[in-house]
């Protein structure tokens, strides 16, 4: 496995990730000190988590709720008390 200083490390980056990312990982070291080994992620870490629709038939929304507690936040803008 190589070794790639920080600097050379920073200077390369992007060429060293794509390498990485096709299954050519590397150290990084400073002064000669190995600090963190670079790899690629595995097939399941690829996919992550889908973000959106996660929660779908999870929660719903009221249709009022652009206007919910639109009297009491008017109030409390206006220095009042409930």
């Amino acid at each position: 496995m190589q070794t790639i200083n920080i600097h050379e490390a920073k200077t390369h980056l992007s060429r060293l990730v794509e390498e990485a990312s096709q299954g050519k990982a590397f150290i990084i070291a400073k002064a000669g000190k190995p600090l963190v080994k670079v790899l690629p992620l595995s097939a399941e870490e690829q996919k992550g988590v889908e973000k959106f629709g996660f929660m779908a038939g999870e929660i719903s929304v009221p249709d009022d709720f652009d206007s919910m507690g639109t009297p009491e936040i008017t109030l409390l803008f206006e220095g009042k008390s409930l």
